[in-house]
């Protein structure tokens, strides 16, 4: 059997590439994985920057930041004034994509998902033999 091969163009060059899960190629993947690091330190370094001042001295979308701060890869401090919208609420964050009280909404609602039934009595099980296995003869 072959190898098969996804190919795509890169979302950011167009050029052709092996897609592997990022939607860039190689070299523009590095590219925005570099400019990363500077609005990283652009930040830390100008801690009240407003995200349209971080967006024009990095030269770089304000959507692309806040893809990084929803992906947790980036937080604002709390002087910076910077928040984005909780996904659920819209309660002001400062990263991630939702607010403590609809995350922990959300883990309540599926940790009682995973809350084990208690075992039936067997007298019941015996009673109630409908949408089981049987077996006949041997």
């Amino acid at each position: 059997m072959g190898i098969i091969m996804d190919v795509r163009n890169c979302k950011k060059c167009r050029k052709l590439f092996n897609y592997s899960g990022d939607p860039l190629c190689p070299t523009c993947a590095k590219e925005m994985e570099d400019k990363f690091f500077e609005v990283r330190k652009f930040i830390r370094d100008n801690p009240t920057a407003t995200m349209s001042v971080v967006a024009e001295e990095n030269e770089i979308p304000i959507q692309q930041i806040k893809k990084w701060v929803r992906q947790e890869r980036l937080v604002f401090s709390k002087d910076s004034g910077i928040s984005i919208d909780c996904e659920s609420c819209g309660k002001p964050i400062r990263t991630g994509r939702f607010c403590k009280d609809c995350q922990k909404k959300m883990t309540d609602k599926f940790t009682s998902f995973y809350v084990e039934k208690p075992a039936e009595n067997k007298s019941d099980a015996k009673k109630s033999s409908k949408g089981k296995m049987r077996f006949l003869g041997n």
